[in-house]
C-alpha cells in the first residue's frame, strides 16, 4: 500500500476516535460539575439541620442558672444611668429603663409595695442603701443617695407592666479620693443601735435555705414590728466579689421577734445580708456577713 494511502487511513481513524468521544460525552454529560455541589449542599444542610437541633436541645435541657443583676440588659430591657452625681449626701441620681422598643418604660406593676427598688453598695461591700425613686412621665426615675468615692454598684429591681421579673446591675464610678473599707469578717450578729440582730440557720449552696432573723432591743425581744414592704422584714443578699443579687423569699411570721425567710445561693463563699425592718416608726437595716457551706452531703 502507498505511503498516502496509508496517511489518509490513518486520519480517518482518528476522526472517528474523536466523533466517538464527543459522542459518549453528551450523553454522560459532566458528572463531576452536576453532581459534586449537589452532596456536599445536602450533607451541609444535613450537618446544619442536625447542629441546630443539638443546639437546640442542649440549650433547653440547660437552664440559666447565672445569678440576677450581673447585667445591665436582659429580655430586651436595660438600665441606664442618666447623670453623673458627685460624691456626697443626698445626690440626685437619674436613670431609666429603656425597654425592647428602645423607649423608656413608663408603666411598672407595683411588687412589694413599689414600682421599682434601687439597690446600692460599694464594691468594697459597704454603704448600703435600699431606696425607692421617683418616676417622672417621661420614665426617667430619681433616687437620693448618699454617695462616696469609688466604684458603686447599682441594682434596679423591677417588674414592667405585662412584662419580665427582672434585676438588672450597672457600674457608677464616683469620682474622689477612694478609701476602701477593710473586709468585714464573718458574723451573725449584727447591731443597730439599742438593737441586737442574730441569723439562726445555716446558708447551703445550690439549695433554698431556711434562715430565721431575731431582733432584740435592750435585750428584750422585739414583738411589735411594723409591716415593711409588705411583710415584716426586707432581706437584701449580695455575694461578695461579683456581687450577684441572690433570691429571698419571706416567709409568714407574725411582728417578731423572729423573722424568716427562705434564701437561695449558688455557691459557697461569703455572702453580705442586709435587712430592713421597722420598729417605731423607723426602717432600720442590719448587716451580715455570713458564709454558705457545700451543699452536697451537708448534714443540716
Amino acid at each position: 500500500m502507498s505511503t498516502p494511502v496509508k496517511l489518509a487511513g490513518f486520519l480517518l481513524a482518528l476522526v472517528v476516535v474523536f466523533v466517538a468521544a464527543r459522542g459518549v460525552g453528551a450523553v454522560t454529560g459532566p458528572v463531576a460539575e452536576s453532581t459534586q455541589p449537589m452532596a456536599h449542599d445536602d450533607m451541609a444542610g444535613a450537618e446544619d439541620d442536625h447542629g441546630d437541633e443539638a443546639g437546640h436541645a442542649e440549650d433547653e435541657s440547660e437552664e440559666s442558672h447565672t445569678p440576677a443583676g450581673l447585667q445591665v440588659s436582659e429580655e430586651g430591657y436595660t438600665f441606664q444611668v442618666m447623670s453623673d452625681p458627685p460624691a456626697g449626701r443626698d445626690r440626685a441620681l437619674r436613670f431609666q429603663i429603656d425597654g425592647p422598643d428602645g423607649e423608656p418604660v413608663t408603666a411598672f406593676e407595683e411588687v412589694h409595695e413599689q414600682p421599682l427598688h434601687l439597690i446600692k453598695i460599694r464594691r468594697d461591700g459597704s454603704g448600703f442603701q435600699h431606696v425607692h425613686p421617683t418616676l417622672a412621665d417621661d420614665g426617667v426615675w430619681t433616687a437620693r443617695l448618699t454617695l462616696a468615692p469609688g466604684s458603686t454598684r447599682l441594682f434596679a429591681d423591677f417588674t414592667p407592666t405585662d412584662g419580665p421579673a427582672l434585676v438588672l446591675g450597672t457600674d457608677l464610678e464616683v469620682d474622689g479620693a477612694y478609701r476602701p473599707d477593710a473586709p468585714t469578717p464573718v458574723t451573725r450578729v449584727a447591731r443597730v443601735g439599742e438593737y441586737r440582730v442574730e441569723i439562726a440557720g445555716d446558708l447551703i449552696s445550690g439549695e433554698s435555705s431556711p434562715v430565721t432573723l431575731t431582733v432584740i432591743r435592750n435585750g428584750e425581744p422585739v414583738t411589735d414590728l411594723q409591716p415593711y414592704l409588705g411583710s415584716y422584714g426586707h432581706l437584701v443578699t449580695l455575694r461578695e466579689g461579683d456581687l450577684a443579687y441572690l433570691h429571698v423569699h419571706p416567709e409568714d411570721s407574725g411582728a417578731g421577734p423572729e423573722i424568716p425567710f427562705l434564701a437561695e445561693v449558688p455557691s459557697t463563699g461569703r455572702y453580705r445580708l442586709f435587712l430592713d425592718f421597722r420598729h417605731g416608726g423607723v426602717v432600720r437595716t442590719a448587716p451580715f456577713t455570713p458564709a454558705a457551706e457545700e451543699g452536697h452531703g451537708h448534714e443540716h
